[in-house]
């Protein structure tokens, strides 16, 4: 009896927190869509956009407002999605190799749990991002989900939407374990050398404010480290290149770590920061505390 009590308890808090991974993820990726087409626009044609303003300027001119929300639908679902499995199975994972690996470096579980968690989650995201890129980049594609679905499939086949999948994990896996690893040591920190107080400890507020300070600091570590596998899933999906060695032959070594990098920063930062803080705010509605050490975590799903 006590066994499926715990079962029912552990089945609980991962359907919540892949519950709270899908709203947050959906909802931060909608409304900073307008940063990611510029982004996107940035790296496809870095002559003609070489900077923030001028691609802003250029695409209001010659396109209109409307041209700044191009592909949201698809971000929402499609990131959203992603979300649910990135939060969803991380907690899965990290409780699993929590208890296989009990007595290794803390940061090998975060790396291992985030990793198994993305493989999967780029599975579901990345015909959603073919998609996505290329609306947002080629104004003759599509408006969207609705008609840009049956346009790709048909020109491509289901290869069409796999095709940058590779270097979506590429992009993905190395953000996603920096990502994770980073806000729980940051949360950590601040905790026992900041504050000098347990979680318990402090109001929700607090816990909150530490939760976006740490998710902040996360989301712009894992931009540096992801920025080149970015360049080439935009590359690819917009036909500038069939390979990923030719993507980085025409990108350029060093372009792949520079450009579009101040965009990413800041559509990042603040899309990492915004997700951690809904998620957390999910997690404190529902009488949970919030993200961040494993030690926690363990003593929080025995009791569920």
């Amino acid at each position: 009896m006590k066994m499926k009590e715990e079962k029912g308890g552990r089945s609980g808090y991962i359907g919540l927190c892949t519950v709270g991974g899908v709203l947050s993820a959906g909802t931060t990726h909608v409304i900073v869509t307008p940063l990611d087409v510029l982004k996107v626009n940035m790296q496809v044609n870095p002559v003609k956009y070489y900077s923030i303003t001028s691609c802003l300027t250029t695409l209001l001119r010659e396109q209109g407002p409307s041209v700044l929300w191009r592909g949201w639908a698809t971000k929402c679902i499609g990131y959203g999605m992603q979300g649910g499995c990135r939060f969803g199975l991380y907690e899965y994972f990290k409780k699993l190799y929590s208890n296989v690996l009990a007595d290794s470096n803390r940061s090998l579980v975060f790396f291992a749990s985030s990793a198994s968690a993305e493989v999967i989650a780029n599975v579901v995201l990345c015909p959603f991002e073919a998609i996505k890129v290329q609306v947002q980049a080629q104004p003759t594609f599509g408006k969207g989900l609705r008609d840009g679905f049956p346009k790709l499939y048909a020109s491509e086949g289901v290869y069409g939407f796999y095709r940058g999948l590779v270097p979506l994990w590429g992009r993905n896996l190395p953000f996603s374990m920096v990502m994770f690893s980073t806000f729980e040591h940051t949360v950590d920190f601040l905790y026992s050398n900041v504050l000098n107080k347990k979680k318990e400890d402090c109001s929700k507020a607090r816990q909150l404010s530490i939760t976006c300070i740490a998710g902040y600091t996360a989301g712009a570590v894992g931009s540096l480290v992801s920025n080149p596998a970015d360049n080439i899933v935009t590359s690819m999906y917009n036909k500038k290149a069939d390979t990923i060695r030719l993507a980085v032959k025409k990108i350029g070594l060093a372009n792949l770590f520079t450009r579009s990098l101040s965009i990413r920063i800041i559509l990042v930062g603040p899309v990492v920061t915004l997700q951690w803080f809904f998620y957390d705010c999910i997690k404190v509605m529902n009488g949970l505390p919030t993200s961040g050490d494993i030690s926690c975590n363990r003593e929080l799903e025995t009791t569920l």
